[in-house]
């Protein structure tokens, strides 16, 4: 069969995917400890594979694999997680349903090919029994909850206090005490609940994802000498945290970045304004001068 120029450049483009792919999901499979985990991937590795084989009986030549993008997605896999790594390569995959469907009309064997893409996204969603995935929640609570305090409680020190160094040592001192506070409520909870996850662990994640928020929005006022300025860097860093975690756990779970990133910062950052409006009473009536 002959194909068109267009046609044939679009199935040698699938052809280097397919291998790459391949390749992706033979390396993950030789890096999960998981041995369900790893027969899976192992599964969809060959179904890659035999893709590729299709696409060649047809273009009749070999395809290179992109070793930048194996490359990047094994370690982003290793870093992140097997489930974070595998649904941005699946965002990719999106596009090329597109194309299978344009080639469909001239290649026949493009639509199996489609729905053998479609069966590999279904048993990604199921396959994945990750330990960061399954403590998401124990991260989340440790998160949200230093994001919408600590950034609130700054913001009431800084016009309360008006003073860097007692701002800074005042909310170090109040985030590590509520990350261990939190870290006990996260423990009761999980042992309360008697489900899949170990108590001391959900623990150990809610108190580090606290701790680490704490060390990102304080750390301005240690390294800042106007107060204002502190603050200020302390809300950019406060949203670039639920920026990033937001994009990961969409990416990751399959849900809405949008909706759950404002909702987030509209509470983390409507708190931390009510709490800078609750510092500038408080001066006030008081009458502190620090």
């Amino acid at each position: 069969m002959k194909l068109e120029s267009r046609i044939r450049e679009e199935l040698l483009a699938s052809q280097r995917s397919e291998i790459t792919e391949h390749l992706i999901y033979r390396r993950l499979s030789e890096l999960t400890k998981d041995k369900h985990n790893s027969k899976i991937l192992k599964e969809i590795s060959e179904d890659e594979l035999r893709h590729y084989k299709i696409w060649k009986s047809y273009t009749k030549e070999e395809a290179e694999p992109d070793g930048l993008k194996l490359w990047w997605y094994v370690l982003i896999s290793r870093v992140f997680g097997i489930t974070f790594g595998l649904k941005l390569m699946e965002s990719g995959e999106e596009m090329a349903q597109v194309t299978y469907g344009e080639v469909s009309k001239s290649v026949r064997d493009a639509r199996k090919v489609a729905e053998d893409e479609e069966e590999h996204e279904k048993e990604l969603l199921c396959m994945i029994d990750e330990e960061r995935l399954r403590y998401a929640s124990s991260i989340v609570l440790g998160l949200n909850d230093a994001l919408v305090e600590l950034t609130g409680m700054l913001a009431g020190f800084t016009l309360a206090l008006q003073k860097i160094s007692l701002v800074a040592t005042a909310g170090l001192i109040s985030g590590i005490a509520a990350s261990l506070s939190m870290g006990a409520s996260s423990y009761l909870s999980a042992r309360a609940e008697e489900g899949e996850k170990e108590p001391f662990k959900a623990a150990v994640y809610t108190t580090i994802a606290y701790l680490l928020t704490v060390f990102l929005l304080v750390m301005p006022y240690w390294i800042l000498q106007n107060v204002y300025m502190a603050l200020a860097l302390t809300v950019f860093n406060a949203i670039v945290v639920i920026f990033v975690f937001t994009f990961y756990i969409s990416v990751a779970k399959g849900i809405s970045f949008k909706r759950r990133f404002l909702e987030m910062a509209f509470i983390s950052l409507g708190v931390a304004a009510l709490s800078f409006g609750i510092g500038f009473v408080v001066r006030v009536l008081l009458n502190i001068d620090v």
